[in-house]
């Protein structure tokens, strides 16, 4: 897609065709939606800090704080996009069936980040292990997760993945031949793969910054929200995929960093795990 059409291409608001009055209510209840998922969030994150791997919390209990998250940083962005194919099919709907296929469309938008998630947790793991066994390879871990989010920044597969959730509509009339009770569902795990396409390589920094570091977190779903619903949305991923290439070069000379694949002594691990386990 060319820098021109690029500027001209709307979010997914300016797609619907619809007054912002009648997105409005829809996309507060998301919007507050996120907001008790930050508040949430950060309670948990107290006591917690930069911690490497999984924070010391079992599969189960990480996937749902893990979809807490997402919920907080992505709802403000997909709203749109759910009220658009709760419109986009049922033409003459009540209002609780419009929240109802919302719902559905959101459970299975989190339904895909999940299963991210669940990688995550793999990978965390296996990068907790890495600081505790070798320090050093930890460190260029870290630099390597920077690089390789930059470059993915800047690549066709995710020009491709953004260009969707920033104007799915002509994906959303293809899901309209969908049947059955499971297709708010379905189109909602489908939209949801298509935004992990399109912030994985921004998720991944959370592994050598730390998943619950509160700052990067908004960081991250401001750029997010930016991405996907402002105008100038494809410019600014560019800039950011050039800063993550600064931030891993700057990060070979200055371990700090990466502050959640920094070793910690013994101790200072079995406090961590303490209070992450007090704060679940």
């Amino acid at each position: 897609m060319t820098q021109t059409a690029h500027r001209h291409e709307g979010g997914p608001a300016a797609a619907l065709g619809l007054p912002a009055r009648q997105l409005a209510p829809a996309w507060a209840a998301l919007v507050l939606l996120a907001v008790l998922g930050w508040v949430v969030t950060i309670e948990q994150a107290r006591g917690m800090g930069a911690q490497p791997g999984t924070m010391g919390l079992a599969l189960p209990a990480f996937v749902a704080l893990w979809i807490v998250m997402m919920g907080a940083m992505m709802f403000p962005s997909v709203g749109p996009v759910a009220i658009m194919w709760s419109r986009s099919i049922v033409a003459r709907s009540t209002g609780v069936q419009r929240v109802w296929r919302i719902s559905i469309f959101v459970a299975g938008y989190l339904l895909a980040w999940a299963g991210f998630g669940v990688l995550a947790f793999m990978a965390l793991l296996a990068t907790e292990r890495l600081v505790d066994v070798d320090p050093d390879a930890a460190h260029w871990l870290g630099v390597g997760i920077f690089a390789v989010g930059g470059v993915y920044q800047l690549t066709p597969l995710k020009s491709a993945c953004l260009r969707h959730c920033r104007s799915p509509m002509m994906s959303l009339l293809h899901y309209a031949s969908f049947r059955g009770r499971a297709r708010d569902l379905r189109v909602g795990t489908h939209h949801g793969i298509y935004c992990v396409g399109c912030c994985w390589g921004l998720m991944i920094v959370l592994v050598a910054v730390g998943v619950m570091n509160i700052p990067a977190m908004i960081a991250l779903a401001v750029v997010i929200f930016l991405e996907k619903l402002w105008s100038y949305g494809w410019l600014l991923t560019r800039a950011v995929g050039v800063a993550f290439l600064v931030m891993a070069l700057l990060a070979v000379f200055k371990p700090a960093l990466l502050p959640a694949l920094q070793p910690s002594t013994s101790m200072d691990r079995m406090t961590q795990q303490s209070s992450a386990m007090g704060a679940m």
